[in-house]
């Protein structure tokens, strides 16, 4: 970074101008950020994009008069022992109730009986508008506790698409102050062992937040008059990447600020000379991140495609942020921050002699045998991959624990054919509504099938399944529909409904994993080919990370399943943990390879290697602490795709710093040396020789080449 840029943001007067500068975009941004949850959206169809065949279902049922509103409840009472005349009385009591609820679109539907005699199922048809999320939860909330008052034995379950619907906005109710706080709490732990300082954790913590709050900010103009796609999902990923990658670029620009200061006098000065040498890492890690999150908008799910925006927004906003505002609080502080172990003029750099220098002497006499070993193990890892079914979660596997409308689809499948509410929806037209019907009821995975409605030249037909909505089964029923009605009628009928939206969804996302993943690797080698004028090096590079990334993924098939008890995944997950894992991990490999260049110019390859790591590793596996503990932090949600996605990421990102980094890098440059820079102008730069035993120089050394950078 240019040496003027780090003069400015550690100047005697300017640092003033900049803090103050910082304060009153985060009092601007601080009310904007509120009103980021008002503009998410959460629909499913909202995530599609517009040429899938069950989005385009949608707006023809629209068009056709259907509300896309309309959400119906579906209460399914239940008795093991046989429904008596008092429980009849009781759901007729709460049929009346519920048909005066303000949000009915339309006649309550039963009491329907089960034919073994033990259940009986109201459909309660609801409408609660366009801010549907918010309003839903309390809804349902109030549909519960009628319900729930029946007679003695009878349990009542609300579930459907509205108990579904509410049960998920309970979960991500609270989500973003819960994960600010949960995820600020153990940043602050870590920070804390690694500082050693009662206050220097606090400037870090401080310039993320800031970064938080203008990040938020951007993303919620950028939603509200842009259509930028924001859901819960984005929204919460958007909270952990700024506190995690914040913190991370805070402790590699500190850790070279107390390198500085040892020596320097002057504290502006340390400064200056560390953002000059560290920018240049930081920015080259960030901007990394930036374009590979930017990859996302290649992607056909509109949620996938939202992420990458909301995501580099915030790597973006907090890389400004570091490396301005920080710089500032450090030398307005002074050196007392680091109190009590204050880096003094000329005082020892213990890097030189811990615990990452001793693990480079030990891997020195024999890099080739450490990196083959590392590697097999990490393949051997990798074989566990096979476990994991990124083939979609179930309804009931999406939620850790057993909400209320998980419990009602187990009942009502026990007693009921099909939840009501989840039902096959056909567009077509007014002329082969006839031929259609038919075709939909020659289906063997339909279980009924109603009427066409036909509204001027198009018609639509509702059909139920035979098998839970959810279910691979019915997923199969879908594709069979599609392709058999490509030969009924005029062949233009659209298949739409909750299944065939959320196939649609595993199908985009399978074509996103092809697409955006190759693409993220190409904008990854690009930049460290820039980087560090290379090919050798990135392509060795990237290898280690997808390394792993695939060793990350099959030891998180064997967490979930003894943990969670589930070895099945969302199918966007390969996608997701990739770009974190891919786009995140390169980092510490920037870290770490930009100081091995910068060392090879005075030592030469494997001398510089050994001090790079020695001079990184403490910084590096910190950051790497940090960020799997902010990503462990979604875990603590009752969502099990974003659980699995913070043990995944974790998972990765300590293999990345304590195996992959410090070990495999390290070990395959030792073994490489200089030919790792080619074609670069340091291929010609030779190793330093050896000191012999004695400490002299070997007369047959080879004499040095030096060349510029």
């Amino acid at each position: 970074m240019g040496r003027s840029f780090a003069s400015r943001v550690s100047h005697r007067r300017l640092k003033w101008v900049i803090l103050v500068l910082w304060l009153v975009l985060a009092g601007v941004s601080a009310p904007l950020a509120g009103g980021l949850t008002d503009e998410q959206e959460s629909d499913i169809a909202a995530w599609l994009p517009s040429q899938a065949e069950s989005t385009r279902a949608l707006e023809r049922q629209v068009e056709l008069g259907s509300d896309p509103d309309l959400i119906p409840a579906v209460v399914v009472y239940e008795r093991t022992d046989g429904v008596t005349p008092e429980d009849g009385a009781a759901v007729e009591e709460d049929l009346r109730a519920f048909g005066q609820l303000e949000a009915l679109d339309g006649p309550v539907v039963g009491p329907i009986p089960s034919e073994d005699g033990q259940a009986l199922q109201l459909v309660v048809p609801l409408n609660v508008g366009p801010d549907g999320w918010e309003a839903i939860a309390p809804l349902v909330d109030d549909i519960r506790a009628e319900a729930s008052e029946g007679p003695d034995g009878l349990t009542a379950y609300v579930t459907g698409p509205a108990g579904s619907a509410a049960d998920s906005s309970e979960a991500f109710a609270g989500i973003d102050g819960t994960l600010l706080f949960a995820a600020l709490g153990v940043v602050i732990l870590i920070l804390l062992l690694t500082y050693r300082s009662p206050v220097l954790w606090i400037l870090p913590i401080f310039s993320a937040v800031i970064a938080l709050f203008c990040s938020q900010a951007v993303v919620y103009l950028l939603a509200r008059y842009a259509d930028l796609t924001v859901n819960a999902q984005s929204a919460s990923i958007l909270t952990v990447l700024v506190v995690g990658a914040g913190t991370d670029y805070a402790l590699l620009l500190v850790a070279r600020y107390r390198e500085e200061l040892r020596l320097h006098t002057d504290r502006h000065e340390a400064m200056t000379e560390a953002v000059h040498r560290a920018g240049p890492a930081v920015l080259a890690s960030g901007g990394t991140v930036v374009l590979g999150m930017l990859c996302l908008v290649a992607a056909e799910m509109n949620s996938t495609a939202g992420l990458g925006p909301v995501a580099a927004i915030g790597v973006a906003v907090t890389l400004v942020v570091l490396m301005t505002l920080l710089p500032a609080l450090l030398v307005i502080c002074g050196r007392w921050v680091f109190w009590p172990v204050r880096p003094g003029f000329g005082s020892a750099e213990p890097s030189a002699t811990g615990l990452w220098a001793r693990v480079g002497t030990a891997i020195r006499p024999r890099p080739r045998a450490t990196w083959v070993v590392t590697s097999v193990l990490l393949l051997l890892a990798c074989t566990a991959v096979f476990r994991l079914d990124p083939s979609g979660l179930t309804q009931a596997e999406s939620f850790r624990g057993s909400p209320e409308s998980i419990q009602g689809d187990a009942a009502a499948a026990r007693h009921f054919p099909s939840v009501a509410g989840n039902a096959v929806s056909v567009v077509t037209t007014a002329d082969s509504a006839g031929e259609v019907r038919d075709a939909v009821a020659a289906n063997d995975g339909i279980a009924g099938v109603g009427e066409p409605r036909v509204v001027g030249d198009a018609a639509l037909v509702e059909a139920s399944l035979a098998d839970p909505f959810d279910s691979a089964a019915a997923y199969a029923t879908i594709a069979e529909l599609r392709t058999q009605l490509d030969d009924a009628g005029d062949g233009q009928a659209l298949v739409g409904g909750n299944t065939a939206l959320n196939l649609d969804v595993q199908n985009a996302s399978q074509r996103d994993n092809r697409v955006v993943i190759p693409l993220i690797m190409l904008v990854v080698f690009v930049v460290l080919g820039v980087l560090l004028r290379a090919l050798v090096a990135p392509l060795l590079l990237i290898a280690t990370v997808v390394l792993s990334y695939g060793a990350a993924l099959g030891l998180s098939a064997l967490v979930f399943g003894w943990t969670l008890g589930v070895d099945a995944t969302d199918s966007s997950f390969p996608l997701f943990v990739f770009v974190f894992l891919v786009a995140l991990g390169i980092d510490y490999n920037i870290f770490l390879m930009t100081r091995v260049r910068e060392e090879t110019v005075d030592h030469g390859t494997r001398r510089a290697a050994l001090v790079g790591l020695a001079a990184t590793g403490g910084v590096i596996t910190s950051a790497g602490l940090v960020l799997a503990a902010t990503f462990a932090v979604l875990g603590t949600l009752p969502l099990t795709f974003l659980t699995q996605l913070g043990i995944a990421v974790a998972l990765g990102v300590l293999l990345d710093t304590i195996v992959v980094r410090s070990v495999l890098v390290t070990a395959l440059t030792l073994d490489i040396g200089r030919w790792m820079w080619w074609p670069g102008r340091l291929t010609r730069r030779l190793d330093e020789p050896e000191a012999a035993p004695d400490g002299a120089t070997p007369a047959a050394a080879e004499s040095e080449t030096s060349v510029g950078t």
